[in-house]
């Protein structure tokens, strides 16, 4: 890595006092609102050899915005390795470069983090340049605990692992932080309300600095219902908060066991049991499930 002050020494070469040669800048671009990148970011896009990008077109529209004319390199999940290695080869040879994606901060959810790897491997240095992130700009104005939150990304797209997905999740005491694609929003935010327990406080932040900017407060069957009637459209870019886990309560707590008891006593099946419960107490669905089993046993 670079010592700390020195992004701060002139250098003739790159023409930006924040470049130097061999280096690799992270670069964070806006989420949506242009005016979001800093003034040093675009003194280092327009200080570098070449500048890494997830789409060249897409990068395009910004730096033809910011007046920025270099070479563009693409970097995306099909060719990483082998571009990150190209790049290594060229940061070595005395060259300096920027990574963008096409939105935000690389490497967090996006292209990046195999040639940051790469590169931190050789010793290369790696100089982040810091500026918008969603799951940051999200989680300040949710109004949910920040400390601590586990940031999740996206969850798989098939049904089974992002139920299962859901359920290794269940009893973190964090708030959760997730991104989703409009085109599974629905699904998602029905599935974490069926194994986080619906009853559970959650945020939507949609198109997050942009023009239709909405955060969207509830519980997670509130919003399911409210994404499923259209009152919340499912389009755009998701951020989705959800609440920590409560604390490890005990399933025998007044409320829980009278509930478990007396569905055990008609005879619901042990899933059914999870879900109906976490959806009306704080408890996780698999504690629940673990609890019925373990009632079922004794008996």
């Amino acid at each position: 890595m670079s010592s700390s002050n020195a992004g701060s020494r002139p250098v003739a070469e790159t023409g930006s006092r924040w470049v130097e040669p061999g280096h690799l800048y992270v670069v964070a671009t806006p989420i949506g609102n242009l005016a979001d990148i800093s003034e040093r970011a675009v003194s280092v896009l327009k200080g570098v050899d070449f500048i890494a990008c997830e789409d060249t077109r897409h990068a395009r529209v910004l730096l033809d915005h910011l007046g920025v004319r270099k070479e563009l390199v693409a970097l995306h999940e099909h060719n990483e390795r082998g571009a990150s290695e190209a790049i290594s080869r060229r940061l070595g040879e005395g060259q300096s470069a920027a990574l963008i994606s096409d939105a935000g901060t690389p490497a967090i959810s996006d292209p990046g983090e195999v040639l940051v790897r790469v590169l931190v491997d050789a010793g290369v240095p790696v100089v982040p340049v810091p500026g918008a992130s969603a799951v940051i700009a999200a989680l300040s104005a949710a109004g949910l605990p920040a400390r601590p939150f586990w940031f999740e990304g996206f969850l798989p797209a098939q049904g089974k692992a992002r139920r299962d997905r859901l359920d290794w999740l269940a009893d973190i005491e964090a708030t959760l932080v997730f991104y989703e694609a409009p085109h599974r929003i629905i699904k998602s935010v029905a599935a974490a309300a069926e194994h986080l327990g619906g009853a559970r406080p959650a945020v939507l932040a949609r198109e997050v600095t942009k023009r239709f900017e909405q955060f969207a407060h509830g519980s997670l069957d509130e919003l399911t219902d409210r994404l499923a009637s259209g009152e919340i459209p499912a389009r755009g870019e998701f951020v989705f908060l959800v609440a920590p886990a409560a604390k490890q309560a005990d399933p025998s707590s007044a409320e829980a066991e009278a509930l478990i008891s007396a569905l055990i006593e008609e005879g619901v099946a042990p899933k059914t049991i999870a879900r109906v419960v976490s959806r009306t107490t704080s408890l996780a669905r698999n504690a629940v499930y673990a609890e019925v089993l373990a009632r079922r046993k004794e008996s």
